[in-house]
């Protein structure tokens, strides 16, 4: 059964606002480790940046893979 583009952007979803709470958690550990010491308020922005880069790579790498997948059902 094919995944259609709404469910795909969905899952996309799903799994980078899981990674946008990881991602936030790891700069707060992190970022001091290195020297870098950052606001709460700069830790959620520099992840909701990285955010919405992810989503739009997992969308898209989605959609080829799909093309792909229907290409070779044809």
């Amino acid at each position: 059964m094919k995944q259609t583009r709404l469910m795909s952007l969905v899952e996309s979803l799903a799994n980078v606002i899981v990674g946008y709470g990881v991602a936030v958690v790891t700069q707060l550990l992190i970022f001091p480790i290195f020297g870098l010491h950052t606001t709460l308020a700069q830790n959620l922005t520099i992840g909701a940046i990285f955010t919405i880069v992810s989503i739009v790579r997992s969308f898209a790498l989605r959609r080829v893979f799909e093309a792909i997948r229907m290409r070779s059902v044809k």
